[in-house]
């Protein structure tokens, strides 16, 4: 009775991107991350049929390939809170900071999401880390990590970011990333640490910052093609 409700939905519009809901069964209070703006009415849905009251709209960082659906949930829960990290810049309710907890639930079962700074993909990107699961944004994804070109992008601190704050997780945390592009839903703070191509532990510094800009170049390089 005391598990965490929790639900992993695709975005089928285009941005291949994973809104987590997550609900505590006895208050029925619920959070939703990463709510994209074309499948807020699939996301109240489910909210509504699991009979849910949805408390933060809590997002990872400012997104470059979707907008939001935070100010759309708003509009239609006027108490939602919306939530994002106070380095993104950007407006919300709740400006977040490292170290800080977002608390959800009954007072008997209280559910708690600790904030970690994770910038490098942008300086505002965050992690949220929940009982055995982190959210990881586009800091670390399956095998991967979002891109560092963006304005505030640095893979310098993307790179410390990881090390710091995700890989010191226990290796059974399950990463639960902002997109794939392949399909797959889950990985392991383990699985990542031995087998991401590009931040595993076997990578220096030097060598991530060096397969980043190579893919900048490729990218640049694809684009003087078009």
């Amino acid at each position: 009775d005391g598990e965490i409700i929790f639900r992993q939905l695709f975005d089928t519009s285009g941005s291949s991107t994973y809104t987590y809901l997550l609900g505590d069964p006895i208050s029925k209070e619920a959070v939703l991350i990463d709510p994209v703006k074309e499948m807020v009415e699939r996301d109240l849905a489910v909210v509504n049929d699991l009979g849910l009251k949805l408390k933060y709209a809590i997002n990872t960082h400012c997104h470059a390939d979707h907008i939001t659906g935070s100010g759309d949930l708003k509009k239609q829960l006027p108490e939602l809170k919306s939530v994002i990290a106070k380095a993104s810049g950007a407006k919300a309710d709740i400006h977040i900071e490292h170290g800080d907890v977002i608390s959800f639930g009954d007072a008997s079962n209280v559910i708690n999401l600790e904030v970690r700074a994770t910038p490098g993909h942008t300086d505002g990107c965050v992690s949220y880390v929940c009982e055995n699961m982190v959210f990881t944004g586009d800091a670390l994804l399956i095998r991967g990590c979002g891109r560092t070109d963006f304005q505030g992008g640095s893979s310098d601190k993307l790179f410390d970011a990881v090390r710091e704050q995700l890989f010191t997780l226990p290796d059974e945390t399950l990463v639960f990333p902002a997109h794939d592009y392949k399909g797959r839903m889950m990985s392991t703070i383990g699985e990542e640490k031995s087998l991401n191509p590009r931040l595993g532990v076997a990578k220096t510094k030097e060598q991530f910052i060096e397969i980043m800009n190579n893919l900048l170049a490729v990218k640049k390089y694809a684009n003087m093609l078009i």
